[in-house]
């Protein structure tokens, strides 16, 4: 039986990955490490929890020692790394979590994989997921792919950045077997209402304003968690080892003209009247270091691994406001407390 580690798995995208990876594989034994931070709720995979093949551990990689017990006591065969600090505009108040967690975090398990694997690497993988903000921004035309060069423009992308190149480093120095995947901005069930679909859905729901940075033309491309669980999946079962794979939705959308695509569909959803929801849109301070542009050309692991979107962006927006309107008493609890408070200092 494999023994499979998954960091971050009570998180968004690590919920669904851990949820795939226990139902589809029964003779994996699936370890999720979580801290349970702000963003990390053990009701996105309550309906796994009691799963023979499940074990959830709480704890931090940022605590070297506790990481390196684990490895010694499970042995684990692969490590799938989810667990980060992930939102923009958090590392721009709180930068040195975002070392702490992403770069520090990723070092004590590329240092655990290492000793516990030695050099009988044989059927072992470190797979480290990332984001396509590590590329910076891009102007009118052009995508991202795995060859572009680095240019990160905030402390979170450049701690990711940072995470990325001690991945590859351990591959080139120590023989690490791994593989790195970067994606686009991610939405879906289960994503905690800091980032712009969950937290709009949230406020159009409540009437409360829609803080739209600038003049909203930034440009970003969507991928459906879901989507993205299932490329997972194929790269740590069939990419290639010491290689790289963009993940993206397909989904160019400027960010006025999805928000002006949410409020409508909130409409419909809700039987409000047509353009009621759009009338929130509130213009706000832009965020420094704003990067215009994200758009990758995901056609590698589409040529290799054959993997491609299964829904369009607006099919993907549908399920995701369904689901949210069906689990409101999931989104109340996760809008209590401490994210009010950040809430009231970020879009004030």
């Amino acid at each position: 039986m494999k023994k499979i580690l998954i960091t971050g798995g009570a998180g968004f995208i690590g919920s669904h990955v851990v949820r795939r990876f226990v139902t589809k594989y029964p003779n994996y034994q699936i370890f999720n490490l979580d801290a349970l931070t702000y963003a990390g709720n053990l009701e996105n995979i309550v309906d796994i929890d009691k799963l023979s093949n499940y074990t959830f551990i709480k704890g931090d990689i940022v605590n070297a020692d506790f990481i390196k017990d684990l490895f010694q006591k499970y042995q684990f065969d692969g490590v799938l790394h989810l667990a980060a600090e992930s939102h923009v505009d958090r590392s721009i108040t709180d930068p040195l979590a975002f070392l702490k967690t992403n770069v520090i975090g990723t070092m004590n398990l590329l240092n655990a994989a290492k000793t516990s694997w030695k050099d009988n690497f044989e059927g072992k993988r470190f797979y480290h997921i990332s984001t396509d903000e590590v590329y910076g921004s891009l102007g009118a035309e052009g995508l991202f792919t795995e060859t572009t060069p680095y240019d990160p423009n905030s402390p979170y992308s450049a701690s990711k950045a940072s995470s990325d190149h001690f991945v590859r480093a351990y591959g080139e120095t120590y023989g690490l077997p791994f593989v790195i995947t970067n994606c686009s901005n991610n939405y879906g069930p289960n994503h905690f209402p800091e980032k712009l679909i969950p937290l709009f859905i949230h406020n159009i729901i409540n009437n409360k304003p829609l803080p739209v940075y600038g003049d909203g033309k930034y440009t970003r491309d969507w991928l459906y968690v879901i989507d993205h669980a299932i490329a997972i999946d194929l790269v740590f079962h069939e990419g290639k080892n010491h290689e790289t794979y963009n993940i993206g939705g397909f989904n160019e959308w400027q960010n006025i003209d999805l928000v002006k695509l949410l409020c409508r569909q909130m409409d419909e959803k809700l039987a409000r009247n047509a353009g009621q929801s759009e009338m929130l849109i509130s213009y706000v301070k832009d965020r420094p270091g704003h990067d215009l542009r994200y758009a990758i050309d995901a056609s590698k692991i589409n040529r290799e691994l054959g993997w491609k979107p299964s829904v369009t962006f607006e099919q993907g927006l549908e399920k995701t406001i369904d689901w949210y309107l069906s689990n409101e008493e999931w989104l109340k609890n996760v809008t209590s407390g401490d994210y009010q408070t950040y809430y009231e200092k970020q879009y004030s």
